[in-house]
């Protein structure tokens, strides 16, 4: 079995870096042969603020692995989770008049789609360029329909931004460890790949993800990445409620919910138990105030992010799937059902657990796109020699 040369990945989170380095096989596996993750520093509320700093962890760690594998590499996939970015959709069109719809006309549409939002956004690069849909006399084609006739055909795209100065600050650092940027991914865009990759049949859906001290939702639709918002709160407000309101410290309240019942019907009657209090003087705590202030939170969340979000109008409809990730799940096994509840919208949506994935299956996803494309990206993240419109209609051939 012949193994292609390793790739290098790096992933820049709010936590830390995570060198990544990939080995692909003739057969279509893949194996990750290296991982290391190095807390991060340089950074301060999502900006780069000490370039030096960065600089000198990349050099030293890219340099560590090109000695342990004996290999010097020339590129790097880059995948980002702690930057400011944006999406926005823009629909283009072209009159046909009876006529065929052929590549030029979707040549006019790109170009000119790409132009209008590096003219509106001036201070921002694009990333990723997605085809949402096709229309062609009203009616939704599933692929792009080149050949056919019609009278009025139009396009929409799916624009995934990042600042500028932040994208060639990225640039710059990986320039200076004599690295050329190979692909630059956002890690939601990878992360609803995986999801499509594991649910035959589904193209469409909401991702929540809630952090200690930060959420965010994304929204895919016809596997194109069609919204992304950040929310600057998490479950530690939670904690810090039920913390307040009952007069004990933050990781008692942990343990309560990790190790206490609160299932059953009637908690008015029940109390806390005095196994809690081992540090502290017992006193007698209903379990159905403690839910009662989470359930309150809980609402509140599903609110802002989801059902009262009015980013979301046009994409909240009955039966899309709503899948929701919670970072140490473990602490609030108690309440998964008071999420479920009010993240499904009472139901009307279909909710599903995210549960703990294999380290590596994220990056072998990504790696995959590396290699073969994604069918809606339109766009190739990094410029190529080839044409924007050759790139193009060469995601359509693969």
């Amino acid at each position: 079995m012949q193994i292609n040369s390793p790739s290098l990945f790096i992933e820049i989170n709010n936590l830390e870096f995570i060198f990544i380095v990939i080995e692909s096989t003739e057969d279509n596996n893949y194996n990750l042969i290296y991982k290391n993750f190095v807390p991060i520093q340089g950074f301060k509320k999502n900006k780069i603020i000490n370039y030096d700093i960065v600089q000198d962890i990349f050099q030293k760690n890219i340099y560590f692995i090109e000695q342990k594998f004996k290999i010097i590499f020339n590129e790097v996939v880059i995948i980002l989770d702690n930057f400011d970015c944006s999406v926005i959709n823009f629909s283009g069109f072209k009159k046909l008049n009876g006529s065929q719809l052929v590549k030029e006309n979707i040549t006019y549409i790109l170009n000119s789609s790409k132009s209008k939002i590096d003219e509106a956004e001036k201070d921002k690069t694009i990333l990723h360029i997605f085809n949402s849909k096709f229309i062609l006399d009203n009616k939704t084609i599933d692929n792009l329909p080149i050949g056919l006739f019609g009278n009025f055909y139009s396009q929409e795209l799916s624009f995934y931004l990042i600042n500028k100065n932040d994208y060639k600050n990225i640039q710059n650092i990986l320039n200076n460890c004599n690295l050329s940027i190979k692909k630059i991914f956002s890690k939601n865009f990878i992360e609803g790949v995986k999801i499509i990759n594991e649910n035959s049949n589904l193209d469409t859906f909401f991702r929540i993800n809630i952090d200690k001290n930060n959420s965010q939702i994304i929204f895919f639709e016809n596997a194109s990445l069609k919204f992304v918002q950040n929310f600057n709160f998490g479950t530690e407000i939670i904690t810090n409620d039920i913390s307040k309101m009952i007069g004990l410290k933050n990781e008692m309240v942990k343990d309560i919910l990790q190790n206490s019942d609160f299932t059953k019907d009637d908690l008015d009657s029940e109390n806390i138990e005095e196994k809690f209090f081992n540090k502290v003087k017992y006193r007698k705590i209903r379990k159905n105030l403690i839910l009662e202030i989470a359930k309150a939170r809980i609402q509140e969340f599903s609110e802002l992010i989801l059902t009262k979000n009015t980013n979301l109008n046009s994409f909240l409809r009955k039966e899309v799937s709503v899948f929701f990730n919670i970072k140490n799940r473990f602490n609030f096994k108690c309440l998964d059902e008071n999420f479920k509840l009010y993240f499904s919208y009472g139901n009307k949506l279909k909710f599903n657990f995210l549960e703990e994935s294999a380290f590596e299956d994220l990056y072998f996803n990504a790696n995959s796109i590396v290699q073969y494309g994604w069918k809606k990206e339109a766009v190739p993240i990094v410029k190529e020699k080839k044409s924007l419109i050759a790139r193009f209609f060469n995601i359509f051939s693969q």
